[in-house]
Formats: C-alpha cells, structure tokens, sequence
C-alpha cells in the first residue's frame, strides 16, 4: 500500500509534460518563497516572529547562534550543509566549532523549524515550522531549491503503516528532479 502511494506520486511527478504542474500541491507559502517571485522581506519576518514565539511560549532561549543558523536557512531558501553553516558563523566573527552548529541545529529540527535533507547531508528551513509532520522534498537537482511538500497533499498516508504491521520512527520523501526554472529546452 505504503509502494503504491510513493508510486502514484513520482508517476504524476515526473510522467507529466511540466513537474511543476504539479504547482497546486505544493504549500502556497513554500511555492511563493521558493519557485517564484515573493515578498522575502515578509516571509522572513513571519518565520522569525513564528520561531520567536515559539521559544518565549515553550520557555526556551532564542540565543544569537540559533538566530543567526536560522537567519542562513531563511536567507536563499536553499539547504546548507553543516560546513557551509560553519563558514557563515566564521565570516560573522561568531563561535564556528562544529559541535555549536550541530547542536544549534538539533535544537532547531527539535522545535519543527529545520529538517535534515537526508540526500544532501544538508539543512532547510521548515515550510511548516511548529506542526508535526512528515516532510516530502522536490529538490532541484540543478540549482538545489528545495520545496516541501505538505503531508496531506503529498498522497502519502504514513498512518496506514500500523495496519502492515509496521511502526515509522521517521519517514523523509526526497524526490529529484527540475524546477521550472532549471528546465532547458533540452532537458524539457
């Protein structure tokens, strides 16, 4: 069942003429901020003033580091790598040890406002930040845009796992391909 889903998916993703058609699946949000002009400067600021607030009602500490890693995740909307992260808190004059970065980025996975893309070995912003969910990527393998598909329009139902005797302590679906942006004639 879990196969025919993740089939029916890719089948709609990659057999259609554009695999942005596909656009009105796609959270409304993450589709403006990533695949098309948007108004980043709001963006921005609802991301940060959604993280802020979170801390302040969970009673966890908002320290510079974590808000200058999320401030980097936010800026292109593109995933870092740990390294990457690393050279951005050096050329800010800030603490750029490896373990600071690991840690500030469990926290951030932690609280539901960065995911781990498992195939990059690199860091995104949430589109959902706060809600529990499992995430599914299209992740252009041109220019590396990444959007976040919502679980409930992505057509997987990881709550049916249960019923085949089987129980997800994580679940991450990447899927490669072109941005609209990235498609040449020839690829196209």
């Amino acid at each position: 069942m879990l196969y025919y889903n993740i089939s029916t998916i890719l089948h709609k993703i990659f057999i259609q003429e554009d695999f942005y058609s596909m656009k009105k699946q796609i959270s409304k949000d993450y589709t403006s901020r990533v695949f098309t002009k948007h108004n980043h400067d709001s963006c921005f600021k609802t991301a940060m003033e959604a993280i802020e607030k979170h801390c302040t009602k969970k009673n966890l500490q908002f320290t510079p580091l974590r808000r200058k890693v999320f401030e980097f995740l936010l800026r292109d909307h593109r995933p870092l790598g740990a390294y990457e992260i690393l050279d951005l808190l050096r050329e800010e004059g800030l603490s750029s040890k490896p373990p600071i970065a690991y840690r500030i980025l469990d926290f951030l996975i932690e609280q539901g406002f960065v995911h781990k893309i498992k195939g990059l070995n690199a860091f995104v912003a949430c589109a959902h930040p706060g809600s529990s969910h499992s995430p599914a990527f299209m992740i252009c393998r041109k220019c590396d845009k990444v959007a976040e598909l919502e679980e409930n329009e992505s057509g997987i139902n990881l709550k049916k796992a249960p019923n085949v005797n089987f129980k997800i302590e994580e679940a991450f679906v990447e899927i490669i391909g072109l941005c609209k942006s990235c498609i040449s004639p020839e690829t196209a």
